[in-house]
């Protein structure tokens, strides 16, 4: 089903896609490929955090909750990188750095409708060469599909005629129980290494979960409690490989979430700082820190300063592909 979910402060029309198999529905957005809603059967909350306000995502605290984000996601420090020996400049939009391409990165497009039925959706988006300091004319696919009984699908494609750089994540924050933060809610994550970081959220070199606070091999709660906060990428491999089991989150509720990505890296952010202001939620009321958790398949962070990490190169005769799942169902 598609209708019109409003417009944006610059007029642009915006539309809402709802998809529906089995026991779920998800709603995604032109504006920023935001996944904005995912219900399932006989569950009253969206287990994704959304507004039904477009002006909470529109230059507003929600602006990348749930968009794709990139073209490169995650941080670049300095706001510069070299690629093939050519130096790149950015503007900065977290302190010294660059966060998910930009102020005006992807999750400010708004992507064009190319098919849709009642169980996918195909968005296309056009990067002329240049924006935003990155170089390249870049066409960029992104195909939402659902099945039964509780499965949602993305497919990420991405082409270039010069060479580039490319990182593209989802930036769903999940709440398996519809309440106000994601405490007690239980992770496992499969990997057995992590990127620590300096303060300015910028990776240093892999290190072993083991005996640290980021070993999740076993799966344990999270909590707003927790003294180490979590904003850092797990290393699942050190390339693109075949989609497999990543991490697994469930709720108190018991509801569980299973997602498996073929990306090399999965970004874990609790979501501490993040809110939606004044704008209500899913949930009738304001979003507050914790509200959900976000687990980002991706490439390793700054990767175009640290050559030692998964490449996000791009070259024209590439395709860059990303392919995630997320299965519910009730343990």
């Amino acid at each position: 089903m598609k209708r019109l979910f409003g417009f944006r402060q610059d007029g642009q029309r915006i539309a809402a896609i709802t998809l529906e198999a089995g026991d779920i529905a998800a709603t995604i957005l032109t504006h920023g490929a935001i996944l904005n809603e995912v219900r399932l059967r006989g569950v009253p909350y969206s287990v994704t955090v959304g507004s039904p306000d477009l002006a909470a995502y529109d230059h507003a605290p929600m602006a990348q909750f749930g968009a794709l984000v990139g073209p490169v996601a995650n941080r670049i420090s300095g706001a510069e990188a070299t690629l093939d020996g050519v130096p790149l400049s950015f503007v900065a939009n977290e302190g010294a750095n660059l966060l998910h391409g930009g102020e005006d990165g992807l999750h400010r497009a708004v992507w064009q409708i190319a098919a849709f039925s009642q169980t996918s959706l195909t968005l296309t988006c056009a990067l002329p060469d240049g924006k935003d300091g990155f170089p390249g004319n870049r066409f960029i696919t992104a195909r939402f599909s659902v099945e039964a009984p509780a499965q949602l699908r993305l497919e990420i494609t991405a082409s270039t005629d010069r060479p580039t750089l490319m990182n593209i994540a989802n930036h769903s924050y999940w709440n398996l129980d519809g309440t106000e933060t994601t405490d007690g809610h239980w992770l496992r994550i499969a990997a057995d290494r992590y990127l620590p970081i300096t303060d300015a959220y910028l990776p240093t070199r892999p290190q072993p979960v083991s005996g640290a606070h980021f070993d999740f091999r076993e799966g344990r709660e999270i909590s707003p409690s927790d003294a180490q906060r979590l904003d850092h990428c797990f290393c699942l491999s050190d390339r693109t490989v075949a989609r497999r089991p990543v991490a697994t989150l469930k709720g108190r509720s018991g509801l569980m979430m299973t997602m498996e990505t073929t990306a090399p890296g999965l970004q874990v952010f609790d979501g501490a700082p993040m809110g939606s202001g004044a704008f209500d939620g899913h949930r009738g009321v304001p979003e507050v820190g914790f509200c959900g958790v976000a687990l980002e398949a991706q490439h390793w962070p700054d990767a175009p300063n640290r050559p030692e990490f998964p490449s996000v190169r791009l070259g024209p005769d590439e395709t860059y592909r990303q392919d995630t799942l997320w299965r519910f169902s009730r343990r």
